[in-house]
């Protein structure tokens, strides 16, 4: 039995190392896919480097997208609605594609799918012990710094199951977060809803948005919201008093819907024993996204 982390990369590689550290103890191969194109649909450069991590370059495979999906609209005028729906194309091509790296594994080989900033904490799982065909860890969700915390909400980025389970990366990705009654015969017929899930408590971090205030407002003109972003004539002003006020533009609670889905959120200095053990280890090293 092999254990397979899998994700994406736009360019963020201190999360790669993160990752990297935090998990090579647990996982037998990191694959990694990159596209040619943001999600916005701007062409950009590959930014991942094998030979960046050379104590794991054994273990990693690099993937790149060179397409474009099929089915992003193309027209002239492309309202928002239109651009997040190519947004969202090009981020489900992008998972879907690791795909391509999994073939030569055994049905039984367990593959975990997190965005990059999303990490598993494999410390207080036992894979053997396992009897769930879902696995959702359910993890704390941090801004800006490493103990910047978003306070009573649950974030579940990281979703893992055996290949043979596995219909798609994005499928796997968007899995409800939860485990269904018996009686829920829905399940049956439902690519998002299952009874067979084991969801891990303590199952890791969410460490949104570790970046400097260039690479932030990069992150936001082409990630999957960056029609929204613009809608709201948000500017680089704007994202200096986010970071410096400890706030978010976004409602986690409200519903996608919602005229509230953009009202500011106030993060809260968490304890740094929330932290991972790689981390806290060595927090002299990484004092500059520590807040106090």
């Amino acid at each position: 039995m092999k254990i397979i982390d899998t994700t994406t990369y736009f360019e963020e590689k201190l999360m790669m190392n993160l990752r990297f550290n935090i998990l090579n103890s647990y996982v037998d191969n990191f694959t990694v896919c990159e596209a040619r194109f943001t999600h916005s649909g701007k062409k950009k450069d590959i930014n991942f480097r094998k030979t960046d991590y050379p104590e794991f370059e054994h273990k990693i495979t690099h993937l790149i997208l060179d397409k474009e999906p099929a089915d992003i609209i193309k027209k002239n005028k492309l309202n928002t609605n239109d651009l997040r729906f190519n947004s969202v194309a090009r981020i489900r091509a992008q998972r879907n594609y690791l795909i391509e790296a999994l073939k030569d594994y055994s049905p039984d080989d367990y593959i975990i799918y997190s965005d990059n900033d999303e990490i598993p904490n494999l410390e207080v799982f036992d894979f053997k012990k396992n009897k769930e065909k879902i696995i959702l860890f359910k993890q704390k969700l941090f801004y800006y710094k490493f103990n910047l915390l978003m306070p009573n909400v649950d974030w579940y980025g990281s979703k893992c199951c055996k290949l043979k389970n596995l219909k798609s990366i994005d499928l796997l990705r968007a899995i409800k977060n939860k485990r269904y009654n018996i009686f829920r015969f829905d399940t049956l017929f439902s690519n998002l809803k299952h009874q067979s899930v084991n969801v891990i408590n303590n199952g890791g971090w969410h460490f949104s948005n570790l970046k400097n205030i260039e690479e932030l407002e990069r992150k936001y003109l082409n990630d999957e919201n960056h029609a929204e972003y613009e809608k709201l004539g948000h500017t680089i002003n704007n994202i200096k008093l986010n970071v410096e006020n400890r706030t978010i533009d976004y409602n986690h609670t409200a519903k996608k819907d919602s005229p509230k889905r953009f009202e500011s959120s106030k993060l809260e200095i968490a304890n740094l024993s929330l932290l991972p053990k790689f981390i806290k280890d060595d927090l002299n090293k990484f004092k500059d996204w520590i807040a106090h």
